[in-house]
């Protein structure tokens, strides 16, 4: 039986945490995503799953938790804002160059620096694009619900796993912040050992008396070895890219203009969308809900179509470029964003729509 629970973004991720099995969470507060170990701390699923739950003391302890923690092949994840996350790129990247998974939730505020506590979406091109150093990628999840927070951590662990690679669940600070009702799934028990090595045969646990442990690294010593690691990174993310692209559509497939948009901005452009459509004016909406793997296949097809595509951001234009690559010349592609916490309304993408668009 499923139940129904009034509830935080950020409280969703905690409870989903401990009712998915999650070995372990590592993490240190920022606003505005402190309700994640608020939750945590407040349930004490130490006391009833085994769940381990501590307070680091910097972001850069608490992704090395996660390192170590997902080297065992456990179900490790945390939790910060976007300058923790830039804190934590150099783990991330140690994460990705080791292949293993992890899932990290990042509820974006306003930057550069330590910028505002208020909410942002300006964090694309940090989680999107890679942020630490080298030739990898994270699978980033974009959720726009209380509910898709609390599922999304869940489906973050089966692609972790699945792809032995991290997983970022791409929040902003409304989605984090934002009460609304949300959907409790039966609980999932933690994995025994026997179930970990199995799923986990690589991990550094587990192993039977006197065979060779595992060891996990990502250091390489000489050209030739890093490169055919890289390449092997490449075909990885292009099966991701082939098998793991997800988005929804609303009003798409008779609109003559698009609207995309992800997150917080997704539900504005909604709004915007309807009224729109009360006018006469034909519009649709694309969100992309994995940002990586981005759904360009899609919008190609759409932009064979459309008269126009419209990115709407909580930034000064992250994701536009890579919807300009996917339209690929086929149609104009416009850009409307707010920052600084500012969020746009409804009525502001209208008019922004229509004067891009040359509309009364």
């Amino acid at each position: 039986m499923t139940e129904k629970i009034l509830m935080k973004g950020n409280e969703a991720i905690a409870i989903s945490a401990i009712r998915n099995g999650v070995d372990g969470y590592f993490g240190y507060p920022i606003t505005p995503q402190s309700e994640v170990m608020e939750t945590l701390m407040k349930e004490k699923p130490w006391e009833t799953t085994g769940m381990v739950v501590l307070q680091a003391e910097s972001e850069l302890s608490s992704i090395n938790m996660v390192y170590g923690g997902a080297c065992c092949g456990k179900k490790v994840m945390t939790s910060s804002s976007s300058p923790g996350i830039s804190l934590m790129s150099e783990g991330i990247s140690y994460l990705a160059g080791a292949e293993l998974p992890c899932v990290i939730v990042d509820v974006m505020r306003g930057g550069p620096g330590l910028g505002t506590i208020q909410p942002s979406q300006s964090d694309y091109s940090q989680c999107v694009k890679g942020g630490g150093h080298g030739d990898y990628h994270c699978i980033v999840i974009a959720p726009a619900s209380p509910q898709d927070m609390y599922d999304f951590v869940d489906w973050g662990f089966e692609l972790a796993f699945k792809y032995r690679n991290p997983v970022i669940i791409l929040a902003d600070g409304i989605i984090g912040q934002l009460m609304e009702k949300v959907e409790l799934h039966p609980s999932k028990p933690r994995r025994t050992d026997a179930e970990i090595l199995a799923a986990a045969p690589w991990a550094t646990v587990g192993k039977p008396a006197g065979k060779e442990r595992n060891i996990i690294t990502s250091l390489s010593l000489d050209a030739g070895t890093q490169e055919a690691f890289n390449r092997k990174l490449l075909a990885k993310f292009r099966e991701i890219e082939a098998n793991e692209v997800k988005y929804a559509g609303y009003l798409t497939e008779d609109a003559e203009y698009l609207l995309v948009a992800f997150g917080c901005a997704s539900r504005i452009c909604e709004a915007a969308v309807d009224m729109l459509r009360e006018e006469g004016i034909m519009a649709g909406l694309l969100r992309p809900i994995t940002l990586y793997p981005f759904p360009e296949k899609e919008i190609s097809r759409l932009a064979s179509r459309v008269r126009s595509m419209m990115s709407i951001e909580l930034n000064l234009g992250q994701m536009v470029e890579d919807v300009r690559l996917a339209v690929n010349g086929k149609c104009p592609v416009g850009f409307y964003g707010r920052q600084g916490g500012n969020v746009f309304t409804p009525e502001e993408i209208m008019e922004e729509f229509k004067k891009f668009n040359n509309l009364k």
